[in-house]
């Protein structure tokens, strides 16, 4: 039976480990094991957060339009039930967006979701 070092096979994974590794502090940089274990924490993180990031942004579109819809006389909720019973189908993510950027348009929207609801 031939004898298997493993060397190219072995050698290209702990390179590919410590180049995920570089820039981290200590021995999680150099040390195989150590970085090993801070790299695959590191990509659990990195997949959770990814989702995580979705939860957060929304959160902050909503507070940002409720700030928006609160300064033009009306709540959060019936100004998304507003724009609703129109059909306008903006998303959160655009209504953020137009309360920080373009407040003249968003107070046209309030107003008539503010009409409709009322």
């Amino acid at each position: 039976m031939p004898r298997v070092k493993r060397s190219t096979k072995r050698r290209d994974r702990r390179r590919k480990v410590l180049g995920r590794a570089k820039g981290y502090f200590g021995a999680k940089s150099r040390n195989y094991r150590t970085a090993k274990e801070a790299v695959e924490k590191s990509l659990l993180y990195a997949y959770r957060d990814r989702r995580a990031k979705k939860r957060d942004f929304r959160s902050l579109w909503i507070v940002r339009i409720k700030a928006a819809a609160i300064i033009n006389g009306t709540s959060y909720s019936r100004f998304i039930r507003g724009l609703k019973t129109l059909g306008i189908a903006l998303d959160r993510k655009i209504l953020a967006e137009l309360a920080v950027n373009a407040p003249e348009t968003f107070a046209h929207l309030a107003r008539k979701a503010k009409d409709t609801a009322a």
